[in-house]
């Protein structure tokens, strides 16, 4: 895993903001649009992921970053409960839905790894980088 010395050079910051992004262009359409309840609970829980993750990054220390990375985890989780029941209420085709789907679930993995990596990691401070890149 490569360093990074900000949170926006993190891949799984990227992935978190393509799935908001691609949560947000999915939500804005047919019946989809006019659950605001649903509609606008998977807005939040994705926005929560990748808030979350610069959230971490920005506070410093590592213990604090992992503490984030789990909270961002579970929201991915809350986004793949709520893909399940728009997926239900017939606001997704199959496809979409499991493109959707998907990009959760590996975005999941993506953190779970992250997570991983900073505890068993010599690294830690706020740049996040090795011994062997500085």
């Amino acid at each position: 895993m490569s360093s990074f010395q900000k949170f926006e050079d993190i891949e799984t910051w990227k992935m978190a903001r393509s799935l908001t992004n691609r949560i947000y262009e999915a939500t804005s359409k047919g019946d989809f649009s006019r659950d605001f309840a649903l509609r606008d609970q998977i807005r939040r829980a994705s926005i929560s992921i990748v808030s979350n993750i610069a959230e971490g990054f920005e506070r410093d220390g590592d213990k604090e970053f992992i503490q984030f990375l789990y909270i961002a985890k579970g929201s991915c989780g809350e986004v793949r409960t709520q893909l399940y029941l728009a997926y239900d209420r017939s606001y997704f085709a199959t496809a979409e839905f499991n493109e959707l789907l998907e990009q959760a679930q590996q975005l999941s993995r993506m953190l779970a790894g992250l997570i991983k990596y900073l505890r068993q990691s010599q690294i830690s401070g706020t740049k996040y980088k090795s011994a062997s890149s500085t």
